[in-house]
């Protein structure tokens, strides 16, 4: 099958190249990302494999449906920029990666975590310059203190096992309390109590539930000084809400690995340009703000499970094979 990759990196085609080896598909890679504007670029091909910043619109999905597109292949574990009627209507299956590495994001969401809490970036900078001075990098234990997980999917799980091992107390809010995750010591509880910790983590998906899950009203149910970690999606902070609360104290520390308005910014080299969000320059203005540019997926391991799931969904639907359980979405 002829499938087009858009958003491409680099990376996307050494990984997805070394993985093809095993399907023999026929790959064309395009860094232009899916919009409609872009959809010409999948003539002649059967299959799109988008990231998460593509925007698959109804429009869009309508001139891949007049091109003869059967597939929407996602390398990633979100669907929020797909519209799924649009697919459904056109007869276009979506598939996606439902879990590639979910280590990978709880890792990288802890070290946003252990970096803010011992200040290890700002000592990096400081040592390099001859300054060992240990005032102003007094951190706190992670040992004893209450950790809040919002959503314990793949990803959840593991950065609750790996909060455990901290020595932490952790609760988690997700519509289904998990049996394992009890048996192992979290406890399943309300929102607004989860929400009175001194670590949040969000873990969830970005749906219509779930925008701006944290806003000014759940804010207020957090504790003064609380530390907020998002490697999920963008929309799921209110970021204006979130500048108030950190220029106001209620959050003291935030790790982003995400963005609201990120596909304008995220993977791409910015670094001779001035960058025009007054959003995003903002929220860096903030010494108690570590942004991270979208990277959590970004490990060997992780990147060498997408490639291979997603074409392997791929050549299932051509097959009309059944796809892992939580691959298909259409």
């Amino acid at each position: 099958m002829k499938i087009a990759f858009f958003s491409t990196q680099p990376y996307d085609i050494q990984f997805f190249e070394s993985a093809n080896q095993a399907f023999g598909h026929e790959l064309v890679f395009f860094t232009q990302a899916l919009e409609p504007a872009t959809t010409s670029l999948a003539a002649g091909t059967q299959a799109v494999c988008l990231f998460v910043n593509d925007q698959a619109s109804e429009s869009a999905i309508e001139a891949l449906e007049k091109l003869g597109v059967k597939t929407i292949a996602l390398r990633c574990a979100g669907f929020n920029n797909i519209s799924l009627d649009a697919a459904k209507k056109a007869g276009i299956r979506v598939c996606r990666v439902g879990a590639y590495s979910p280590e990978a994001v709880a890792e990288h969401a802890t070290a946003l975590l252990l970096t803010l809490t011992r200040k290890t970036h700002k000592a990096y900078n400081r040592v390099r310059e001859h300054n060992f001075a240990l005032s102003g990098l007094l951190g706190f234990n992670l040992h004893g203190k209450k950790v809040g997980v919002i959503g314990t999917g793949n990803i959840g799980q593991a950065f609750c096992k790996i909060m455990l091992g901290f020595g932490c107390e952790v609760t988690a809010f997700d519509l289904i309390a998990n049996k394992e995750m009890e048996a192992l010591g979290v406890s399943y509880a309300p929102l607004i109590e989860v929400l009175d910790a001194d670590i949040i983590s969000l873990h969830c998906p970005l749906n219509e539930q779930t925008k701006h899950i944290i806003n000014p009203e759940t804010l207020g149910y957090c504790k003064k000084g609380v530390t907020l970690i998002n490697t999920g999606r963008g929309g799921l902070l209110d970021t204006k809400a979130v500048i108030d609360a950190l220029k106001n104290g209620t959050i003291g520390a935030l790790g982003l690995d995400v963005y609201e308005q990120e596909e304008k910014l995220f993977f791409k080299d910015l670094s001779s340009t001035i960058i025009q969000d007054d959003t995003i320059q903002r929220l860096m203005s903030f010494s108690n703000v570590l942004l991270t540019g979208h990277q959590g997926f970004f490990t060997t391991e992780a990147m060498e499970k997408i490639a291979y799931t997603t074409l392997q969904n791929i050549s299932n639907l051509e097959k009309k094979l059944p796809l892992a359980t939580g691959n298909s979405i259409v």
